[in-house]
């Protein structure tokens, strides 16, 4: 019996890290010289309690992102210098340096996951402007300042648009005002100047909110704000972004003379994800419902190679791609089935499709 559980573990791990003889080269490796391709981790991967899902990641990635460790309920769950628990984080950061990696920090500030105390005052008031930018202050200088030189880049501030490009009216917004976003990148670049310090957020190839995106990035620059890289998210489903819009936004953001990050890569391939184009959380259920579409798996393999294709093309302006989530079982929309490989570890038809595809592609994005 443990003879057999050990080969079914040898079997599990060739398949999860590709390690055959015939195996196909890694998502690292094939667009090495393109940008470099993330993924966003949970806490049993950079642990290694899930075996199979950390030597996937470590075969096919060479970037991370922390999927919820690094958000402020994680890692600021309670008021006080004591109020901090890092554990979690540090062991995330250390696999990134155990294994070579370009190490992310997500997210510093974001009008979800964050405790309710960070915007209480006395009794039943809101915490006063200056109350809520010194505890920010605080949260940032000692979250970055910790991993000052190790975490190469952070998501400053997270979906801070409405879809029709405005600002959100968060409690940040409302208690501190617009100048909220500017002051977290002042924050976080007091505490490590040398790091990529993003503006990262959803749907922002769609025209409306890439409008606010882009103009939002200008008046950062304007005002000599240390905005150094544009996150855009791209959960995408199996029709949008169309190729055409994205390579309009991708051209227009380069513009911006700042580098270009897609940070949280999947493609929802769930029926209700086709109705629903918003990548908010509160909507995540409505955008799995109804199971996959029919001939799921080659309408997923069409999008990612149409994807990857424009990337390929904007790949001088492009730093990262991170899918978020290593595996279908690992990811927030799982009942969409959205990402490379299965929850078995396997690679699905869409991870041969962007590996094909790019093969076919000249170093510039165009066909041979």
């Amino acid at each position: 019996m443990l003879y057999f559980a050990q080969v079914t573990a040898a079997l599990l791990a060739i398949a999860a890290t590709g390690q055959s003889a015939d195996a196909p080269p890694s998502l690292k490796d094939i667009f090495r010289a393109d940008f470099m391709i993330g993924v966003a981790l949970n806490q049993r991967q950079f642990t290694e309690e899930d075996t199979n899902g950390a030597a996937l990641v470590k075969r096919q990635f060479n970037a991370i992102s922390p999927e919820n460790v690094m958000k402020w309920e994680s890692i600021h769950p309670r008021p006080g210098p004591d109020g901090y628990s890092f554990e979690a984080a540090d062991r995330y950061v250390e696999f990134g340096e155990k294994n070579g990696m370009f190490i992310v920090g997500h997210t510093l500030i974001w009008h979800s996951q964050t405790p309710r105390w960070v915007f209480q005052g006395e009794g039943t008031n809101a915490a006063s402007r200056e109350v809520l930018l010194e505890r920010m202050r605080d949260h940032i200088h000692k979250v970055v300042g910790r991993y000052k030189g190790r975490i190469k880049a952070w998501d400053v501030v997270n979906e801070a648009l409405n879809d029709d490009g405005s600002l959100r009216k968060t409690a940040w917004y409302r208690i501190i005002g617009e100048d909220y976003i500017a002051k977290a990148f002042e924050f976080a670049h007091e505490a490590d100047p040398a790091a990529e310090l993003r503006s990262n957020d959803y749907s922002i190839e769609n025209v409306p909110k890439r409008k606010g995106a882009i103009a939002l990035v200008k008046k950062l620059q304007a005002e000599k704000v240390p905005i150094g890289g544009l996150g855009s998210q791209t959960h995408a489903n199996l029709s949008s972004p169309s190729a055409e819009l994205l390579d309009a936004a991708l051209a227009e953001f380069a513009a911006l003379g700042i580098p270009i990050s897609i940070t949280e890569l999947d493609v929802n391939a769930a029926q209700g994800g086709q109705r629903s184009l918003s990548a908010d959380v509160s909507q995540n259920a409505q955008a799995g419902a109804g199971g996959v579409v029919d001939a799921a798996n080659q309408k997923l393999a069409d999008q990612y190679a149409s994807l990857f294709r424009i990337f390929l093309k904007h790949r001088k302006q492009i730093k990262l791609v991170t899918f978020w989530g290593p595996t279908d079982r690992d990811s927030w929309r799982r009942s969409g089935k959205p990402l490379l490989f299965d929850g078995e570890w396997r690679p699905k038809p869409a991870f041969d499709a962007v590996i094909s595809d790019k093969k076919k592609l000249g170093s510039n994005g165009d066909a041979r």
